[in-house]
């Protein structure tokens, strides 16, 4: 009988199956929000709703300008995991609450050395009432994070 997973690899868990959904050719995330032991909400990187894909038209805007990773968001089709969990939830619903991070390599499956959320996602986080972050290391581990650090 497998070991029964402990709560962070959990919500870990369901955030790498979130990512599944993602539709980014580059790298795709899953985030759940989770406040007293219950899902929130969760997110995925994927382009607006009613907005072509970039799996579905094969190439990425970014790539295809050879923008590093890291940079260049303002030309990306997507909306980041973090930003659509975000808009799914109210306020007070974050206010304490813990966003469990995956990032996933869409071209070779692996998940997503060093993880983290970009800059405008991280500011998203602050102002959202975010307390903690769980990132995904590997399939093992994962960091916690205060939000106030």
């Amino acid at each position: 009988m497998e070991k029964r997973k402990d709560k962070n690899n959990y919500y870990l868990y369901i955030a790498e199956e979130i990512s599944s959904r993602g539709t980014c050719i580059r790298n795709n995330y899953g985030s759940i929000i989770v406040k007293n032991d219950e899902i929130i909400a969760t997110g995925y990187t994927g382009s607006p709703r009613g907005r072509k894909n970039c799996c579905d038209l094969g190439e990425c805007r970014r790539k295809k300008n050879n923008t590093p990773s890291g940079a260049g968001y303002e030309k990306c089709r997507s909306v980041h995991s973090e930003q659509n969990a975000i808009i799914s939830a109210s306020r007070s619903e974050m206010i304490g609450a813990t966003l469990y991070l995956v990032g996933i390599n869409s071209r070779n499956g692996e998940y997503k050395e060093k993880a983290e959320p970009c800059t405008l996602c991280k500011r998203m986080i602050i102002n959202s009432g975010i307390e903690t972050m769980v990132i995904r290391d590997n399939k093992e581990n994962y960091r916690i994070v205060q939000v106030q650090d």
